[in-house]
């Protein structure tokens, strides 16, 4: 095992799930939130999943908690917004620059 290595090294965060249809093609919606959870949190998140499932389902959740269902929510999430709900269970009180004020005026 080299330095680097960290296999072996408990996550310490929250594991963030994204299920999505495979029916509907949204794999690479899916791979693109992934990423951008991704490049905002780093290593606050223990892991990041993508579960392929069927009938239209696009559903991202932090833990036990869903933070975004398309089927509740009536579409996808603005990558703002979504970026908020997850900050508020991953890290409370990160500053997300200018995604808070995008999110800002979202919800407007």
């Amino acid at each position: 095992m080299n330095e680097t290595d960290d296999t072996n090294t408990a996550r310490p965060g929250p594991r963030i799930e994204i299920r999505y249809c495979t029916q509907c093609r949204w794999l690479l919606r899916a791979t693109w939130v992934a990423q951008e959870l991704l490049t905002t949190f780093g290593t606050r998140v223990g892991e990041i999943a993508l579960v392929p499932g069927t009938g239209g389902v696009f559903v991202v959740t932090v833990g036990d908690d869903v933070v975004w269902d398309r089927a509740e929510q009536h579409g996808f999430p603005e990558i703002p917004a979504l970026k908020a709900a997850v900050r508020d269970r991953v890290a409370p009180g990160m500053p997300l620059g200018h995604t808070d004020r995008a999110a800002a005026r979202a919800a407007e």
